[in-house]
């Protein structure tokens, strides 16, 4: 869209528009293309397809990397759980000598291969503080500071016709109140304070949450000489990162081409059983629903067991029940019993940020910040609104998200923006 000659226009002849604009922050930059928060995968992906396709975009990231999840807050054995070729950006594949599972420095160093090729250059330490779509002028305003205490802060305001929500569904860590925090002395972190087993060399380590990187925080303690426990609130699904040779991802996938769902969760469950043997005996009680359909219906994913099993059998790893309290260098748990730890670790997930500075509540719930309509369909609102990165597929949903974003936008700025592709980006106004 021709957005610098729309804006002079309206300054020319709408009295209203002359008003808000100087009510603007000190500087206000008008953007021809979208505004993406986040540079993540999703952000990547989406600025990435955006500009094949010709269309520019600016990519706003509060830290000072991309994929800063990534890169600053996950433990140093973390690799990918599902074959590389399930994670792969669009547009671009994982290098053929990375291995079928890469590790997080691969990883990192593939995205950042990949904002190279695609001259992807965010605008980084720059917190979007509000983001409200203006009705009068038909623009969202996404306001913003830069900077910190040693620079001083910067506020900006930018203007476009499209807004593209990146910041995903692990924006902020979950950290539960636990009664007796206070008293209890030891150390106690969440898995994004997280980085190796080494530092708890000899120490009792209770980890609280049971999905994958509780598991692979567990198996981590045990490789560092640690003494790990794993506290199991609630039924899990655990199977094997391979069956038959292939990919249990994969295998799924394949399978799913030729039968319901309900009969490849059994024979998931059945060879599970198989090579696992039964995961109950442990603590680890499986759901009622299959593995797919509770991933399908909740959005949550099975464990697959990269050797954390095989220690909570020979006994390494201890299974405990929920929390009741904690005590000094002690946990009471809800079946009465008392055990003493020098640590705890908390594996309880993130959630969405967005609720904490998106205006907007038709098509992101206030409640928990993930889009309102389900999969496949919660990628795209009003008024230009989209989201990328919400649908519980990981890296695969990233993609085809992405992808449709792209497309979306382009039928738009084709029919309402003839000599968009001229102009000069970013384009300043002063209020």
């Amino acid at each position: 869209m021709d957005c610098l000659r729309e804006i002079e226009g309206k300054q020319a002849h709408d009295p209203i528009f002359i008003e808000k604009m100087n009510k603007s922050s000190p500087r206000c930059i008008c953007v021809p293309g979208p505004v993406i928060v986040g540079a993540g995968p999703s952000g990547l992906a989406t600025a990435a397809c955006l500009k094949e396709r010709g269309i520019p975009s600016i990519l706003l990231e509060r830290s000072n990397c991309i994929a800063s999840l990534w890169q600053l807050k996950t433990y140093d054995r973390l690799r990918l759980h599902l074959p590389k070729q399930f994670c792969e950006l669009p547009l671009m594949g994982f290098p053929s000598e990375f291995p079928t599972y890469p590790s997080k420095q691969q990883f990192v160093d593939y995205l950042e291969a990949y904002a190279k090729r695609f001259e992807i250059r965010p605008r980084f330490n720059e917190t979007v503080s509000q983001a409200e779509y203006d009705a009068t002028i038909r623009f969202w305003r996404v306001k913003t500071t830069v900077g910190g205490q040693k620079c001083g802060v910067e506020e900006m305001e930018y203007l476009c016709r499209w807004l593209v929500v990146a910041t995903g569904e692990n924006a902020e860590a979950v950290v539960p109140e636990i009664e007796g925090s206070d008293e209890f002395g030891g150390d106690i972190r969440h898995t994004s304070l997280y980085k190796s087993g080494e530092e708890f060399r000899g120490k009792r380590v209770l980890v609280v949450g049971c999905g994958n990187s509780g598991m692979e925080v567990c198996l981590d303690l045990c490789n560092h000489d640690a003494m790990p426990s794993l506290v199991v609130r609630d039924t899990v699904h655990v199977l094997p990162q391979e069956m038959l040779g292939k990919s249990t991802f994969g295998l799924s996938m394949w399978l799913l081409k030729w039968l319901p769902m309900r009969l490849v969760d059994k024979l998931l469950l059945v060879v599970s059983w198989l090579m696992l043997g039964d995961t109950a005996r442990f603590g680890l009680d499986r759901p009622l629903l299959g593995p797919l359909q509770l991933k399908n219906l909740s959005g949550k994913t099975p464990v697959l067991d990269a050797g954390t099993l095989a220690k909570i059998k020979s006994g390494h790893i201890r299974v405990f029940p929920g929390i009741k309290r904690l005590k000094r260098y002690a946990v009471e748990f809800v079946n009465g019993r008392c055990e003493d730890f020098d640590a705890i670790i908390l594996a309880t997930g993130y959630r969405s940020n967005v609720p904490s500075w998106l205006k907007e509540s038709e098509m992101f719930s206030r409640k928990d910040g993930l889009p309102r309509r389900p999969f496949p369909n919660g990628w795209k609102g009003e008024s230009g609104l989209y989201s990328v990165g919400f649908t519980k597929r990981g890296l695969l949903g990233v993609a085809m998200d992405a992808k449709r974003i792209a497309q979306d936008i382009e039928s738009c700025w084709k029919a309402k923006a003839p000599f968009a592709r001229s102009l000069l980006l970013p384009h300043s106004t002063s209020p």
